[in-house]
């Protein structure tokens, strides 16, 4: 199956804020109160369709049920441009009823036809187990052949941090980063590195 750069790119995006909506800051799986959360505000999600079109499908997450997956992998190989309008996929997926209360506010907005085809193919290729492995054998295949010389002769890559030479040169600036990376990650909610 080919995908469309386009949808490839927006997959990447979709799957970043489904997991980012997962969990809270004490490891807890979250995901379900925090999408009902966001389709209470639909109508206010509407307005970021085009600007971020996958932090706005993410609220039609598992309200798809596909009847025809060869429509919709081919729906995959389009990009923006070309997309068939929603009522040419009749038939080939239908929402549930909570989705489709969310689909009729949708519609109603200037886009909302293309969009739900858009969030009908992410949410289709999200399911998908090898849209992963297609991400990954694309943008990885000639860089592992490379990888191969270079790497240590037990395989595995080991970060280097420079000790302090005494003289604030290469250590003392691996080791400011070192901190600041430290500071950033506590300023974003992870817990302290030892």
């Amino acid at each position: 199956m080919s995908i469309s750069p386009y949808f490839l790119d927006l997959r990447s995006a979709y799957q970043s804020e489904i997991d980012d909506l997962r969990f809270d800051s004490e490891g807890r799986d979250v995901l379900q109160q925090r999408l009902a959360g966001k389709r209470q505000q639909i109508a206010f999600l509407v307005q970021m369709m085009d600007i971020s079109p996958e932090m706005v499908a993410v609220v039609f997450h598992r309200g798809f049920d596909f009847t025809n997956k060869s429509v919709m992998e081919h729906l995959l190989t389009h990009d923006e441009a070309s997309f068939p309008s929603l009522n040419s996929l009749a038939g080939d997926f239908a929402l549930l009823p909570w989705a489709q209360d969310l689909a009729d506010i949708v519609l109603q907005a200037p886009g909302g036809d293309k969009f739900l085809t858009l969030a009908a193919g992410l949410e289709y290729m999200a399911g998908l187990p090898v849209a992963a492995g297609i991400i990954v054998s694309d943008q990885d295949g000639d860089e592992d052949e490379d990888e191969d010389d270079n790497s240590d002769q037990d395989g595995d890559d080991e970060l280097v941090i420079f000790e302090d030479d005494g003289e604030g040169g290469q250590g003392s600036d691996a080791r400011a980063r070192q901190e600041a990376g430290a500071d950033w990650l506590v300023q974003q909610g992870f817990d302290q590195k030892d």
